[in-house]
């Protein structure tokens, strides 16, 4: 496999610069997305997925594990907003 061009490096540089700025963003559509499905099976998937963007957003764990396990809407929607400020 060939090495990655200038202009690759540069990409994959900035994607890891901007991690967590992006995973913040993605917390904000599945904020969205957790309010609109209320309970069921996506749910449940939508909760996992949530904990694991906080992880990458740099979320406090023992928080993040609270809200997850709790399934608290309105906590999560603050925590997202604290991180996004």
């Amino acid at each position: 496999m060939p090495d990655h061009s200038a202009f690759q490096k540069g990409v994959i540089k900035r994607y890891y610069e901007h991690r967590d700025t992006i995973a913040v963003h993605k917390l904000g559509e599945l904020l969205t997305e957790l309010w609109l499905a209320k309970k069921g099976p996506k749910a449940a998937a939508l909760w996992e997925n949530a904990y694991k963007l906080l992880q990458q957003a740099g979320a406090p764990i023992n928080q993040a594990c609270v809200i997850v396990e709790d399934r608290d809407l309105d906590a999560f929607a603050k925590l997202v907003g604290e991180l996004s400020a």
